[in-house]
């Protein structure tokens, strides 16, 4: 980095150093950068470097000390890849996309017989490039980076803390009026999705019994009571009631179903039992038809690319061939197929990450042994992100990732 790039860095950064509840907070969330969804990233390195971030001291212009830069803004490779690691221990990305955290589940025993599935979380500390164990019982990154929106156990929350992901410290708590289980930022970053709840959608009780396999075990309750669109630089939040969806003898998928955001942060919607499976929302609440770039979008994580052109879709494997289809958003119909089990975010335009293993080197081994891969539409090219998915001492099952945009 050379003298006019620190010291217009340094610059912008102290310009985003607004104080807590003042106008201008969301701005500090996304530091210097807006989330981009039209852009095309052109990257030269190596796409087999794995690089592992380290994390510099950059001296502050206003002479307060030093001041440590996000590790994931220092090391800028357009793939940084850990094959050897499980859960991942070091700073994992792809083009414009970072795993961010991921969490494993742990069933607590509770007295009087509920169990509650917990989350056990690793957070990306931007210090020092590292996934560091967290005490949050749920969380969300915000684009670039920076900031994630945390809650406290015991869900439902009553307030929601944003932490800083370099110093590991809530810089501040926002209250809310309704229990809150899940965070998702915005898009844009200057928003959050709170999906609000009565109980906690992770306790199965004891007193609501369910029959697996013969056995009566402590069973799942619908208790969702809506969303809140909570304002960063305001602290507003705004609640609309939409509770879960049931069919007509009372059944529900999961305790467990929060609203998610549309791709451009316009509507949120919540998945449901019946055609067309998922319900919008506008901001204000009401009930509106589906936004027509995401007609066709499927169950698979991965949807819409960031130039909304093409879906990452379901599995389309026949007989021992894992493979999972790329669809054209326009028409629904089925572009290519690309050799993921699972398609779980978009890294470009043109590659995505998935849950899978090189045909070359799993062949006949099983869907369930699987790691992080990177792949290329229109080529059979894989790189491996990962090591193959297993708990560890510290994470006691197998690991689900959260990706986020890297720059913001």
């Amino acid at each position: 980095m050379n003298v006019d790039e620190l010291v217009r860095d340094s610059l912008r950064e102290q310009a985003a150093e607004q104080p807590p509840l003042a106008p201008g907070f969301a701005d500090r969330v996304l530091t210097v950068r807006r989330r981009r969804r039209n852009r095309t990233i052109a990257c030269t390195a190596a796409a087999t470097a794995a690089v592992v971030a380290v994390a510099v001291g950059v001296p502050a212009l206003t002479g307060d000390g030093d001041e440590v830069r996000p590790a994931s803004e220092m090391n800028k490779s357009d793939i940084i890849a850990h094959p050897d690691q499980s859960p991942p221990r070091n700073m994992i990305a792809a083009g414009d996309t970072a795993l961010s955290a991921f969490y494993v589940h742990k069933e607590v025993k509770q007295p009087g017989g509920d169990i509650v599935r917990t989350r056990v979380y690793g957070l990306l500390d931007q210090k020092t490039a590292e996934y560091r164990k967290t005490k949050w019982a749920f969380l969300d990154v915000a684009p670039g980076m920076r900031t994630a929106a945390v809650l406290e156990s015991e869900l439902p929350a009553e307030r929601i803390g944003l932490l800083d992901m370099i110093t590991g410290k809530v810089d501040r708590w926002i209250p809310v009026g309704h229990g809150v289980a899940s965070v998702e930022f915005s898009p844009d970053g200057t928003k959050l999705l709170a999906t609000t709840y009565s109980k906690n959608p992770d306790r199965s009780l004891a007193d609501h019994p369910q029959n697996v396999n013969g056995k009566e075990v402590p069973g799942p309750v619908a208790s969702r009571t809506g969303f809140s669109v909570v304002d960063l630089d305001s602290g507003e939040e705004n609640w609309h009631k939409a509770p879960q969806w049931k069919d007509e003898w009372g059944f529900f998928y999961n305790s467990r179903e929060d609203l998610e955001w549309s791709q451009d942060g316009r509507s949120v919607f919540a998945d449901i039992g019946e055609k067309p499976f998922r319900q919008y929302y506008d901001l204000n609440g009401d009930k509106i038809d589906m936004p027509a770039s995401e007609k066709y979008v499927s169950y698979a994580e991965a949807g819409l690319s960031p130039n909304g052109k093409l879906i990452g879709g379901e599995f389309a494997g026949d007989g021992d061939e894992i493979s999972s289809e790329i669809v054209d958003s326009r028409t629904g119909e089925r572009v290519t197929t690309v050799p993921g089990q699972q398609l779980l975010a978009w890294a470009d335009d043109k590659r995505i990450i998935a849950w899978g293993c090189d045909p070359k080197r799993c062949s006949g081994k099983g869907e369930f042994r699987n790691q992080l891969i990177l792949l290329t539409v229109g080529s059979d090219k894989v790189v491996q992100l990962s090591g193959f998915r297993k708990a560890s001492a510290e994470y006691p099952g197998r690991w689900v990732p959260v990706f986020t945009e890297r720059w913001g």
